[in-house]
């Protein structure tokens, strides 16, 4: 069964007003933004719990809400369900009793049956009489989804549904939700605040900041072309620069950037050709930056674009990689504070150049991992 659900939504706070429109399809949207965005207040209104002071709320062609009309209907009969931050499990209430507590108004022998199919395909069916105290963090998720699944929600909310873990559990419970929710295919939407999260389990992204959508779109169309510079500094992206345009065809763009000229591929996703000598804003992904080996001949230019010189003013040592703060040779001040580029090298490559008593490097960057932003 397809899902298909519109949000429209007008909540003013003090201080603080939310005013959001979008829709969503199949899969899981996942609300992606800063803390204090109105990622939860959105769930909230979602389920009832707030009401919005205009809008609309449409899930699979039922009106839970329509400020215009008159319509809000009470949480109970919107048919959500709602996987809360710290899971809200009932202490004195087995597995069984939690994931049964939304089948109260059912007869016993259908409420019976619902429990058991949804702990057999949560692999709980082992736990049904441990109180949840007793469980593992991964358990207790398990649990609160399967109360939240159990009532065969239209549409499914989890508010941060990982926060509470520590890390190596996140990951792992990552790809368990993901797998949960494609085989479940119930519709939902999935609040938070990390980007490796927002990615590994969205199907649309719509990203939140001060209370309105800034984009919404595809994941993989969000991670290789934000909307804007906004967009690209809330999903944390890193060598955010600023220059000044040379020349822009509908293939190439060329860059006036710390001295030196930088070409670019123009995305054929790009409708618009920007204007000789306005401002532009782009970024270049740390990995994509390629430090040139220094026992080899001279660096062949059909493969090394965008030749530079820098020296490395600072490094930190992530586990697998490096990454490296270049400062450019070019005198002028430094893009971002003390350097200019944020390189990340693997470990293997770090030890093999002898970066750590190699400091002055010529790199290069390739044409096709420098992203413009629309203005």
């Amino acid at each position: 069964m397809s899902h298909r659900f519109s949000v429209e939504i007008t909540k003013r706070l003090p201080g603080f007003t939310l005013d959001v429109s979008w829709t969503a399809g199949d899969g899981v949207a996942v609300l992606f933004g800063p803390s204090g965005a109105g990622k939860t207040l959105t769930l909230q209104c979602l389920a009832g719990l707030i009401r919005p002071d205009a809008g609309r709320v449409v899930v699979d062609d039922r009106v839970l809400f329509d400020a215009a009309a008159g319509v809000n209907l009470p949480p109970q009969q919107r048919r959500v369900g709602y996987v809360f931050q710290s899971y809200a499990l009932f202490p004195h209430l087995t597995v069984a009793g939690n994931v049964g507590f939304g089948l109260r108004d059912r007869p016993r022998h259908a409420r019976e049956r619902r429990v058991v199919e949804v702990l057999e395909r949560l692999d709980l069916a082992g736990l049904a009489h441990r109180r949840p105290s007793e469980l593992s963090g991964g358990q207790r998720q398990r649990v609160a989804l399967g109360r939240a699944l159990a009532i065969d929600p239209a549409l499914l909310l989890l508010d941060e549904p990982l926060s509470a873990l520590d890390a190596p559990l996140r990951r792992a419970l990552r790809d368990e939700l993901r797998s949960i929710l494609s085989g479940w295919g119930t519709a939902a939407v999935l609040v938070t605040h990390d980007f490796t999260e927002a990615y590994r389990l969205a199907d649309r992204i719509i990203v939140y900041e001060n209370g309105r959508v800034i984009q919404s779109a595809p994941r993989a169309e969000l991670l290789w072309q934000p909307a804007s510079e906004a967009v690209a500094r809330v999903m944390g992206l890193r060598n955010v620069l600023h220059g000044v345009v040379v020349k822009a065809t509908p293939d190439r763009i060329q860059i006036a950037w710390r001295g030196h000229t930088l070409e670019a591929v123009n995305s054929p996703t790009r409708s618009y050709l920007p204007a000789p000598e306005s401002p532009i804003a782009f970024f270049i992904r740390p990995e994509y930056v390629r430090l040139i080996r220094k026992d080899r001949s001279a660096p062949d230019a059909a493969h090394h674009m965008n030749l530079m010189r820098g020296t490395v003013v600072g490094e930190a040592d992530f586990g697998t990689v490096w990454s490296l703060r270049l400062r450019l040779d070019t005198p002028g001040a430094p893009s971002q504070g003390d350097f200019d580029l944020e390189v990340e090298v693997p470990h293997l490559v770090y030890e093999i150049l002898e970066i750590e008593r190699d400091r002055h490097w010529e790199f290069s960057i390739h044409r096709g991992s420098i992203h413009v932003l629309p203005t």
